[in-house]
């Protein structure tokens, strides 16, 4: 039975075992299996159930004459493996291939003149493998071809692509630096409580007139704020539209033209709200939502009231883009229902909605705010092409389960197990994320039609494109429902072919891609992304932690360097230690684990300071705290790293992180704002100072000496 459940196990992609942190092997049990394999989808009830299922999939495999998916890369010789049975080794072939570009093509092909590559027999039949060579190359683009062999035939999604991703010519673009802050967290006198699209804008304006030329944030995708409510960035209800919670409301155009919304926010009580939510220290988001589409509502009512030019511009954005009007509709029924679309009647979950199943109010809200959202962010990316800088974006792994993504393209994701990573030193009991993992066979039927819709939703306006945990490519760490993440296992993806679709997409948009490569790496991961020309990231922190007994290594040109993440404690709070005591005190860490950790980061700043004083970063004699912060940023700098990020927050010694992995309740993940507003930290010395020094290292020779870093405050 066990070997069965390994070959069957082998079939659909699973991996029967793993090998943690230290290099230790760690085998699925047979629970873990057989229940990754049932959501899989095989036929399998019980343990009894697989010497069928066996030969189901075997035989479903071989009857294969094309897989579902071919990749071309336009460097090399167009050839498309074939598979037939042995009785049609020799019959005549056509192909018949339809480009992206509409254009027709036929070729035939003797299948005597070809010749086998492999034999195999399966359940009593005789398959062999043959290579086609098309007579011509192809055009980069994704294209049909339909192989017919007599009475066989079969399809493939052809994806010509370029090998590497996009990357600006050498001579285009130096050394590159620029800032972080996510956007809740970045507020203004003007905005409601937390940032705001147009709080972009300036931050944009002011990095560029400081010599930067990237800023980045993350996720601006739609999430719950009511019932489901998720505030985690990384679990939005779609990958494919914007957040109307960081609309700035004084800049809808139909403000002008609506009397009564212009009356509400005028009024005392309307104003009170906003102070409130202005002067808290945390984001309320659903009261501050909830106010927002009071004032969204009227200017939707107004605008629907009456024929006008803006009216019209909806209605062509909406006949542009059918997924927002498909998107409005599920909202409209989920505030209807009031419960998780797998609890909807069957109808309604299977996603077959009428016109009396939501409030026709409601749906046209959510089409207004989406039409406003993709403003805002059109008049962003305009801003920052003006100002000659990228805006880098973040693309995250996962959807929430009971988002509008999930329910649309429910076939293509494993909907009864979730996403996470199995027990490590730091995470002894595994992560669980939360969110299903995309199935790997059924995305590939799809012809990857949602990657390809996610992925152009974000490059229209990323100068930079961040992948969140690159790794998924190739594999993810399935946990089955009812099952912990000590239990889980991991699947396998088609990786060659997200990286096709990645390279071919970033080409047409050129948009650098950066892989998000931290953690648990396997060793074929980063050779794949450097041979796709994907960029890594490197970040001094975890550099550190990876190696505590050796001082970090040089810092080469494909990457995107920096100090921290928002995972990550501030440098303020990771210099004193602050972030052990504090995952202490949430229940994170044990006393011995605490102990041994104090013991580790004395190491690392031991090795940190002797590798900054080697460098002339630092002065010989003690150094302050600020004066070790300036000197790691020179460190990052003054590198060969393609960019570098500085988290604006480490620039005013901030010691309280934006999220602290594996807590919920326990900690006020994503609702903490800046302590300075946009208008207080553009005018700080440290600031000002810091990212002087850093545009002066970024645009110097390399290979000049390092200079000591001048103190200039903190």
């Amino acid at each position: 039975m066990k070997k069965q459940i390994y070959e069957l196990a082998n079939l659909y992609g699973v991996q029967t075992s793993y090998r943690d942190v230290a290099g230790l092997r760690h085998w699925a049990s047979k629970e873990s299996l057989l229940a990754v394999l049932k959501t899989l989808g095989a036929p399998i009830a019980s343990p009894l159930d697989l010497p069928a299922a066996l030969r189901e999939r075997r035989q479903a495999l071989c009857r294969r004459i094309l897989e579902p998916v071919t990749v071309l890369w336009t460097e090399e010789r167009p050839t498309v493996k074939v598979q037939l049975p042995q009785s049609l080794a020799e019959a005549a072939l056509v192909g018949y291939l339809e480009m992206e570009s509409g254009e027709r093509r036929v070729w035939r092909w003797s299948g005597a003149s070809l010749p086998a590559l492999q034999s195999l027999n399966i359940e009593g039949t005789a398959y062999v493998t043959k290579n086609i060579l098309l007579p011509e190359g192809l055009a980069p683009g994704y294209h049909r071809f339909r192989l017919e062999a007599r009475d066989k035939t079969g399809e493939t999604l052809i994806i010509a692509a370029p090998s590497q991703a996009y990357s600006p010519p050498n001579d285009q673009e130096g050394r590159l630096w620029g800032v972080f802050l996510p956007l809740y967290a970045l507020n203004t006198g003007e905005s409601w409580g937390s940032g705001e699209f147009t709080d972009l804008e300036a931050l944009i304006e002011w990095v560029a007139s400081a010599g930067g030329n990237i800023v980045t944030t993350l996720p601006l995708l739609p999430t719950y704020f009511d019932n489901p409510f998720e505030l985690s960035p990384y679990i939005p209800v779609s990958r494919r539209l914007w957040s109307e919670f960081y609309l700035n409301i004084n800049k809808i155009p139909d403000l002008g033209g609506c009397a009564p919304a212009q009356t509400m926010l005028a009024s005392q009580s309307f104003q009170e709200e906003i102070n409130v939510l202005r002067n808290s220290p945390l984001i309320d988001y659903p009261r501050q939502m909830a106010l927002k589409r009071r004032v969204l509502e009227e200017l939707c009512r107004c605008l629907f009231a009456d024929t006008s030019d803006r009216l019209e511009a909806l209605q062509c954005f909406v006949k542009s883009q059918p997924v927002v009007e498909d998107y409005a509709r599920f909202r409209a029924v989920l505030e209807k229902q009031r419960l998780p679309w797998r609890q909807w009647p069957q109808p309604l979950r299977d996603g077959a909605v009428n016109s009396g199943d939501y409030d026709e109010e409601a749906k046209r809200y959510h089409i207004y705010a989406q039409w406003l959202a993709h403003e805002q962010v059109q008049a962003l990316y305009e801003k920052s092409r003006r100002n000659g800088t990228m805006l880098y974006l973040d693309l995250p792994l996962g959807v929430h389960p009971n988002g509008y993504d999930a329910w649309r393209e429910r076939s293509v994701f494993g909907l009864e197990a979730s996403t996470g990573a199995p027990p490590d030193t730091v995470f002894t009991k595994g992560q669980d994320w939360q969110f299903p993992p995309l199935h790997p066979e059924n995305i590939r039927e799809q012809g990857y039609r949602y990657t390809i819709a996610y992925l152009r939703h974000h490059l229209q306006y990323a100068g930079i494109l961040r992948i969140d945990h690159v790794m998924g490519f190739h594999r993810l760490f399935w946990i089955p429902s009812g099952l912990d993440a000590r239990q889980g296992v991991y699947v396998r993806y088609r990786a060659e072919e997200f990286y096709a679709i990645l390279a071919l997409e970033s080409q047409r948009s050129q948009t650098t891609i950066v892989g998000e490569d931290l953690g648990t790496v396997p060793p074929y991961v980063r050779p794949a992304m450097r041979r796709h020309g994907l960029h890594r990231m490197y970040v001094l922190h975890y550099e550190l932690a990876s190696s505590v007994q050796k001082l970090p290594k040089e810092i080469s040109h494909n990457l995107v360097a920096s100090l921290n993440t928002h995972d990550m404690p501030p440098f303020a709070s990771f210099w004193q230690a602050l972030d052990i005591e504090e995952r202490r005190n949430l229940g994170l860490l044990d006393r011995a684990q605490a102990q041994a950790e104090r013991r580790n980061r004395r190491h690392i700043k031991k090795n940190l300071m002797a590798l900054l004083r080697e460098k002339g970063l630092i002065k010989k004699v003690a150094a302050d705290l600020f004066s070790i912060f300036r000197g790691c940023l020179a460190f990052l700098s003054t590198s060969q790293a393609r960019i570098v990020l500085i988290n604006l927050e480490d620039l005013w010694q901030e010691t309280q992180p934006q999220n602290v992995p594996s807590t919920r309740d326990e900690y006020p993940n994503w609702r903490r704002k800046a302590r300075y507003r946009l208008e207080e930290f553009c005018q700080m010395p440290e600031v000002r100072d810091t990212l002087r020094a850093v545009d002066h290292f970024r645009r110097q020779d390399t290979h000049q000496a390092h200079p000591e870093p001048r103190n200039s405050g903190g």
